[in-house]
């Protein structure tokens, strides 16, 4: 991982370098902005390891310097790219001797003693190969969607949509993306796409939800219609699995599907993005019977339904503000997604998992990292030992901290084997005693006969018998119906004819148990 960074990084320096304009010689004006560029970022590369320092003796102060010279680097590099003169190969070197030490780090060399229960400085060395991708979206990638489409009041409108009330959604989409990259942005990169555009679908159509699903019956994180998924390799794999939930397939068939519509709409983004939404049969026929219009012109944009007028400038300022977020104020969380391999110790479910992980330094912990990465699962579903799910360095090493066994692994583990109905008490017909029999027991009690004669005596509740059948009850799934009746949910699926790996049902279905102990 850390020698693709390194590679890329090199790379991106390269095409930063070929990106730029050569002067032969600059003026004093340019030449004294370079060299104060150049300053500015020795001090920050100064600073950076200087917080690492920190951190190595558990000083908090230490957080806070990575992540400022760190921000100071992404400014600088914004800045050279602008500056003519300054050469983006000299201002990578800095990245690149960081991202030699990251990979130091990740071996063990020089590892500054983690003091802090989360791992704090493998979080922050993790971060440098993310500094050095914002440089570069800023050039070469980011270059290539700008010129791509226009940032027009549409847009603008847009841009204010996603900083306002729809925020939270904006960057609950970018924690999303993060742990989804490794996967999903290599399918847009050799399909020659740039990457804002896969992070501005992905915000509108699901917030990086991988199981979303729409009334429509769109699904996965590029909500693909079942037929459109088909034609581009979607569908069921053969196990009961539809392969829209699976993020690297979905990723590669949506570069394919935008590659085959720009190829048809003459390169527009706008267009494409409209068909994405509206229908591409629609898209094509406006555009041919408006001789090659573009999406902004009234001829063009008033073919369209609103929903698909409303749905590509918003899918454009999500990827603009991914491109360019500083330049809003807009602080996108850094977020250590590291993959590595989960192999459970014993059974659990990814519920059972979220509760025992914590928060780890997260808002959220890590209940849709692990669904999104394994959406195979459903998140009651209980595997078995031995199970091999994708995950981050970090989950694992949580997991083998918290969840293998000690308190917290029993309490979650009692948590989601807790069954809500288990708290009411039923109990059998009220029974009288005969009038002696009350006196007496009053009598020995210290009570008088009167109070005594009219208090009735409860018979233990009977035994109750085997249900045949159960009534789904709202937010209800199957997993947790055939813990409660002792019955593999296998076996339950099967018996009510439900295909995996879903095993969907609704409120006020009728569920047959014959396959139940009771």
């Amino acid at each position: 991982m850390h020698v693709i960074a390194r590679s890329s990084a090199a790379l991106l320096a390269l095409a930063l370098l070929a990106a730029m304009p050569q002067a032969h010689a600059l003026s004093k004006r340019d030449q004294a902005a370079v060299d104060a560029l150049n300053t500015r970022m020795q001090a920050a590369e100064a600073r950076y390891r200087a917080g690492l320092v920190k951190i190595g003796n558990a000083d908090p102060a230490g957080r806070t310097e990575v992540d400022a010279s760190l921000e100071d680097m992404e400014d600088i590099m914004a800045a050279c790219v602008k500056q003519k003169g300054c050469s983006p190969t000299t201002m990578l070197a800095a990245y690149k001797r960081l991202l030699k030490q990251n990979a130091d780090l990740a071996s063990g060399d020089d590892v500054p003693e983690d003091n802090d229960e989360e791992g704090l400085a493998g979080s922050i060395t993790a971060d440098v190969p993310e500094a050095a991708r914002a440089a570069a979206l800023l050039s070469a990638d980011g270059q290539q969607f700008v010129k791509m489409v226009q940032y027009n009041p549409a847009v603008q409108a847009g841009i204010r949509r996603w900083l306002t009330d729809m925020r939270p959604s904006l960057i609950d989409t970018f924690e999303n993306y993060q742990y989804l990259r490794q996967t999903m942005w290599p399918q847009f990169q050799r399909a020659g796409l740039p990457e804002a555009l896969l992070f501005g679908v992905m915000a509108k159509e699901s917030n990086g939800r991988v199981h979303s699903t729409s009334r429509a019956g769109a699904a996965g994180p590029m909500q693909f219609m079942y037929a459109t998924g088909r034609r581009f390799g979607l569908g069921d794999d053969g196990t009961g699995f539809d392969t829209r939930y699976d993020a690297r397939a979905s990723a590669a068939a949506a570069a394919e599907y935008f590659n085959e519509r720009l190829g048809t709409l003459n390169r527009s983004i706008e267009l494409s993005l409209a068909a994405y939404n509206g229908g591409e049969g629609r898209a094509q026929r406006v555009y041919n019977t408006s001789g090659g219009g573009n999406f902004w012109d009234e001829s063009v944009y008033n073919q369209f339904p609103a929903e698909t007028r409303d749905y590509v400038p918003m899918v454009i300022a999500a990827a603009w503000l991914f491109l360019h977020p500083k330049e809003y104020g807009l602080t996108l969380p850094r977020v250590d997604a590291r993959p590595a391999a989960l192999r459970l110790t014993k059974p659990s479910s990814i519920y059972e998992l979220t509760i025992c992980l914590g928060n780890g330094g997260t808002r959220e912990g890590f209940m849709r990292a692990l669904r999104n990465l394994n959406p195979r699962y459903q998140a009651d579903q209980y595997l078995p030992t031995g199970t091999v799910l994708s995950a981050t360095t970090k989950i694992v090493g949580l997991y083998g901290r918290h969840c293998t066994q000690g308190q917290r692994a029993e309490l979650a583990h009692t948590l989601v084997m807790s069954d809500a109905s288990s708290a009411i008490v039923r109990t059998g017909p009220v029974t009288p005693v005969q009038a002696e029999d009350a006196v007496y027991e009053a009598e020995s009690a210290g009570v008088g006969s009167a109070v005594a004669s009219a208090t009735p005596v409860r018979s233990k509740p009977a035994k109750p018998s085997k249900p045949s059948t159960y009534t789904v009850k709202r937010g209800e799934t199957l997993t947790a119906i055939a813990q409660k009746f002792q019955c593999d949910t296998g076996d339950l699926a099967k018996a009510n004819k439900l295909k995996a790996p879903r095993f969907a049902i609704k409120p006020g279905q009728k569920l047959k148990l014959d396959a139940c102990e009771g």
